[in-house]
């Protein structure tokens, strides 16, 4: 009997394994018949960063995966929140930038500065050389929302000082409500051909929410310079927009409600609005018009830049020069004629800066601008970025690190890249002051105490703003 018993167990266990290899078997052949937009959410479901989440819409049904607006054939439409991941270490920080430790030793709290740069980092080392080349209507390696939202929460703790970060979660997930309301509005005339379908997705975007590009006369203002800002006044500048644009076409092919190839045409004049179209009847005049994933974030950074550069009030168009122009590391043959409301601005701008004053953006805000310098050498963009960094950390009196970035310019620069631009009147006079500011920095280091930087005596933890 015990030998019958044993018997017995032995071939229920058997029986069992048996059975559930058979139910493994059939699960992944069930899995390799998805379609590809099945196999892709699938894939995102079980990322770190995404978590496919019903919306509330339809949280009344617990098995209900289609919304009711949607024909019974589309797609189901889920929420895609982005998680808040744990950000690796960020390997691009051997630059050992200034402005934190400056802040930090005025007193200033920069712990939500540093967490915000972090988290742009880890999305810029996502950054290969094929994907920087990449158009942002077809990445799908680099979060460029969130990517703009940590930049935009960096400079909100720089200027605020807030005990609070901002919630770059929350306005993720404000952006991608914006892909999930459309789902009430997509029918069968959306999809009867592609250019309806697009068309459709341009009304919802610039009618229905109501999107607006700002006019040309406000690109200094910072609602259309962040993301966060455009999210919440529907108002901001042709690269938003179009960053925003191509979100919503991101979360349309996870979904498979976008099947076809599309690219997001950027306008470079000041009243177009970015609009999307069938990349199978590009033309060759639509190239210079196609947005990669570098161009956008080098054209996020220089527009922060260029708003926020201390010296606003000058007569060129360079931004180094306006600062080597108010450092006196500039001979202009025309400085005799050039008005007393010029000269009086760049004295005046000077002041500012050193009472720490940065009440309006059109006088600048250096910590503004030095964070955008910083991002963009992180972006290992032009050698140029360098230069500029270092002769703001010169006017923040900070001498040491101006002359350590301003001979990593002279390292980074090529010789040809030199000789190229020997016949530009404008680079002659840069690089000009970039000698003069060089051998002034070099008698600065003989001077006495050279080693020990004096923060206080810089402008950055002097905060007079209202708030």
């Amino acid at each position: 009997m015990l030998e019958r018993y044993f018997a017995d167990s032995i071939i229920f266990v058997l029986s069992y394994v048996l059975l559930t290899h058979s139910l493994c078997f059939v699960a992944i052949n069930k899995a390799a018949t998805m379609s590809p937009s099945s196999s892709l959410t699938a894939a995102s479901s079980s990322s770190s960063l995404w978590i496919l989440k019903p919306s509330p819409a339809f949280k009344s049904s617990r098995f209900q995966s289609i919304p009711p607006s949607l024909p019974p054939s589309s797609p189901p439409c889920f929420r895609l929140l982005r998680r808040a991941a744990s950000l690796p270490h960020a390997s691009a920080t051997d630059f050992d930038f200034a402005l934190h430790d400056a802040l930090e030793s005025s007193g200033i709290n920069t712990s939500h500065a540093r967490e915000a740069r972090k988290g742009f980092i880890s999305q810029i080392n996502e950054l290969s050389n094929v994907e920087r080349e990449t158009s942002i209507s077809i990445n799908r390696r680099v979060d460029l929302g969130r990517a703009a939202l940590y930049i935009a929460a960096e400079d909100d703790s720089l200027i605020s000082h807030s005990s609070v970060p901002l919630p770059v979660d929350a306005f993720l997930e404000r952006l991608d409500d914006l892909s999930l309301g459309y789902c009430s509005h997509y029918n069968s005339l959306s999809r009867s051909s592609r250019e309806n379908f697009l068309e459709s997705i341009e009304k919802y975007l610039y009618v229905k929410k109501g999107f607006r590009r700002s006019s040309a006369k406000n690109l200094a203002e910072p609602r259309a310079l962040y993301l966060h800002s455009v999210l919440t006044h529907r108002s901001g500048s042709a690269l938003m927009l179009s960053l925003i644009h191509s979100e919503i076409l991101k979360m349309f092919r996870l979904w498979g409600l976008l099947d076809f190839d599309v690219e997001i045409f950027f306008p470079h004049d000041h009243y177009g609005l970015p609009r999307a179209y069938d990349k199978q009847k590009s033309k060759e005049s639509d190239q210079p018009h196609i947005m990669t994933v570098q161009m956008l974030l080098e054209k996020v950074l220089r527009n922060l830049k260029a708003a926020f550069w201390p010296f606003q009030h000058d007569h060129v168009d360079s931004l180094f020069l306006r600062a080597a122009h108010a450092a006196n590391c500039v001979d202009d043959p025309n400085g005799s004629q050039e008005s007393a409301y010029q000269l009086a601005s760049a004295k005046a701008a000077q002041h500012r800066l050193e009472r720490g004053v940065w009440t309006s953006v059109r006088f600048g805000d250096m910590r503004r601008a030095l964070s955008a310098c910083e991002r963009l050498i992180l972006l290992k963009t032009d050698p140029k970025e360098i230069r500029d960094y270092s002769i703001l950390l010169y006017h923040c009196g900070l001498y040491q690190q101006s002359l350590k970035y301003l001979r990593l310019y002279q390292d980074a620069k090529s010789p040809s890249s030199s000789q190229s631009r020997s016949t530009n009147s404008v680079s002659i006079l840069e690089e000009e002051a970039v000698q003069k500011l060089f051998v002034r920095l070099n008698l600065i280091a003989m001077e006495e105490d050279w080693c020990q930087p004096i923060y206080g005596r810089n402008f950055l933890g002097n905060n007079s703003e209202p708030w």
